[in-house]
């Protein structure tokens, strides 16, 4: 492998190693699995970071509400590890996010202190938004609101995970 990449949207021919990035990860439970048609219909908030040998790791940005997204399916290949494949998805997701108009991105992660170099700190209230964004996310059928709001029927999926946030401001 080459030490150079490159991030780009995802196209619907990566779906395939999408789902070989998330596999590993959702059998150890760090990941949830997706049906393949999730992968497709979500498919334009993918970023995939790639060299000439193929592709190296993935992360997708997914509104939730007006200032508000979450980093999701956020995976390196074991073999890229190490080469700032996360560090340089992230990047590009809070670019998006910026240029989306979001100032605040969120994602339940098992690698806290990863996070933590990305600017993010662990959610310290559970009142991230006021009441009435709560009441209309509720009705969401998003597994990651669901994850956000921090709602029970998410709990048995989500053990252990940690909650965290990022103030994106004006950079």
């Amino acid at each position: 492998m080459s030490s150079s990449f490159r991030i780009r949207p995802a196209r619907t021919s990566d779906v395939p190693a999408i789902k070989a990035l998330v596999a590993p990860l959702a059998e150890s439970r760090v990941l949830m699995a997706k049906e393949t048609v999730a992968y497709y219909e979500g498919l334009q908030e993918f970023r995939i970071a790639e060299d000439d040998d193929g592709v190296l790791g993935c992360g997708a940005l997914h509104v939730m509400w007006e200032d508000l997204a979450e980093i999701r399916t956020l995976a390196t290949f074991r073999a890229a590890q190490g080469r700032g494949v996360g560090t340089a998805l992230v990047a590009r997701l809070l670019d998006d996010a910026r240029a989306l108009g979001v100032e605040r991105v969120f994602c339940l992660t098992f690698e806290v202190e990863f996070f933590q170099r990305q600017g993010f700190q662990v959610m310290a209230d559970q009142s991230a938004v006021d009441p009435a964004v709560y009441s209309e996310l509720l009705r969401s059928h998003d597994e990651g609101v669901a994850e956000f709001l921090d709602l029970a029927r998410v709990k048995p999926n989500t053990l252990g995970n940690t909650r965290m946030i990022r103030q994106l401001g004006n950079s």
